[in-house]
């Protein structure tokens, strides 16, 4: 499970974190401790206690590891996916790269348009490519700075392929 940070970098900027990461063991009675917080739910626990967390005073939004499929989000044909505040997706390693298609699947194929954090094994070498997918919030892991971290996004001027951030590629831009 990936860990909570006193700071994330919302686009581009670093911010207080306000968001926290609930366990995948918590239970319901322990929600009543978060009334006001702003929590990320396990997908498992969003889905079986969604009406729970939605009655909540605070922001729920839901954290997917990186085996979970961005379309399980989708509950029914009625379900729209822009009610869900920010969506977290798990980098439990910096080796795992299912993250990066799991946002560009949310933004691009699900029509996904709030939040989009990235959380756990997050380091400055993926900072430009987690923004080319979508990604507009990072938690980094506990031991990076921050204002190294913020220099990665200029390591690029460019990219060649087409990406969320960039729909049109280098070819066509000329």
């Amino acid at each position: 499970m990936p860990a909570s940070s006193e700071w994330i970098i919302k686009d581009q900027t670093v911010v207080s974190n306000s968001w926290r990461i609930l366990e995948a063991e918590v239970g319901v009675d322990e929600l009543a401790d978060m009334e006001q917080q702003a929590i990320l739910a396990p997908l498992d626990f969003w889905l079986a206690e969604r009406s729970t967390l939605q009655a909540r005073k605070g922001l729920t939004g839901v954290w997917l590891d990186s085996n979970e499929k961005p379309g399980s989000l989708i509950v029914d044909s009625t379900f729209d996916i822009n009610e869900i505040p920010l969506i977290a997706v798990n980098f439990p390693v910096f080796s795992d790269g299912r993250g990066y298609s799991t946002a560009r699947a949310l933004r691009q194929n699900l029509g996904y348009e709030g939040d989009l954090m990235a959380i756990g094994d997050v380091l400055r070498d993926q900072v430009f490519y987690l923004k080319r997918c979508g990604f507009n919030i990072l938690m980094p892991r506990a031991d990076q700075d921050a204002e190294i971290m913020l220099t990665a996004f200029a390591d690029f001027k460019t990219g060649y392929q087409a990406s969320i951030d960039q729909p049109e590629p280098l070819f066509r831009r000329r």
